[in-house]
């Protein structure tokens, strides 16, 4: 299984980024997808998660109403429209499926807001 973000770069404080998670390995379909983010020296917060058809979304409570998850279980691949971004949101961040036992992470993508 693996997991590949893109989509992360500089942006300015009030701008966008979108972010791409390509799945390979599995059929993403059956599993609920998760986006984290980390800041250097800190443990990964949770952002958002989709249920596997995409009807249930949640989010933390620092993204609620500027970044939205989405999937095309069609492509094998999970979004994270980020909007409003400012500062607090540089991080790493990194997509998650969990097919217990097993954890899979991609790489991660990093995500820097500054003017």
């Amino acid at each position: 299984v693996r997991l590949v973000e893109s989509g992360g770069g500089l942006v300015e404080p009030g701008g966008s980024l979108r972010l791409s998670c390509v799945v390979s390995g599995l059929a993403l379909s059956g599993f609920t997808m998760k986006w984290y983010r980390q800041l250097p020296g800190k443990g990964r917060d949770l952002v958002a998660s989709i249920s596997p058809t995409g009807a249930t979304t949640n989010y933390a409570d620092f993204v609620k109403g500027r970044f939205t998850i989405s999937r095309d279980n069609a492509k094998d691949t999970v979004y994270l429209q980020m909007n409003s971004l400012n500062t607090e949101d540089t991080a790493m961040y990194y997509c998650n499926l969990r097919d217990d036992p097993a954890m899979y992470w991609g790489q991660g993508t990093q995500v820097t807001v500054s003017s």
